[in-house]
């Protein structure tokens, strides 16, 4: 599967200058970002992606706009691929609002309220991203899988911290990184 981290949000732009959470919920791409989202699509055009995962965040679901429409692929939502909570961008914006604000998506199956109500701990992502690759490895479609997801989640994945943008591959069924260092 191709892991890719969204493009900057305003909350990537306001948290790199200060280090300080921003408080922005659910923040919204920036410029750069919608680049990142539109270079992300044009590098991946022939990587024969058939299937198309991404967060329920909106930064996420900025991203995986240009990809999905030039692929001509469905996003599938799964809040299993949440950033792990821990700021105010980390709130998201309820299923409702996400149905509303973009009705070419599926929400069904997500909760109104489908963020945790306080810090999610390493072992919490860690088990989460467990459960997502031994989910993901069980596919047999695995290898033209996108998830479109976020710096904590991939990183528990991979081992591998990611910038805006950028994306990696990842073989589910390989062993999970043996240590995470939670810095960006």
């Amino acid at each position: 599967m191709i892991l890719l981290r969204h493009g900057q949000s305003e909350f990537n732009l306001h948290f790199g200058a200060s280090r300080r959470d921003p408080g922005i919920v659910d923040p919204r791409l920036t410029e750069l970002g919608h680049s990142q989202a539109e270079d992300a699509a044009r590098q991946l055009a022939d990587a024969g992606i058939a299937r198309i995962i991404v967060s329920p965040y909106t930064r996420a679901l900025q991203t995986a706009r240009p990809i999905g429409a030039l692929l001509g692929v469905k996003v599938q939502v799964d809040p299993l691929v949440r950033e792990r909570f821990a700021f105010a961008c980390d709130i998201g914006s309820p299923r409702a609002a996400l149905e509303r604000d973009w009705p070419e998506h599926d929400f069904s199956a997500i909760e109104e309220v489908w963020w945790p109500p306080a810090e999610e701990t390493e072992a919490s992502i860690l088990e989460r991203a467990a459960r997502f690759r031994a989910a993901v490895a069980a596919c047999a479609d695995w290898a033209s899988t996108l998830v479109i997801s976020h710096w904590g989640f991939i990183l528990s994945l991979t081992g591998q911290s990611l910038a805006n943008g950028q994306w990696v591959r990842c073989d589910p069924a390989a062993p999970p990184p043996h240590r995470i260092v939670w810095s960006a």
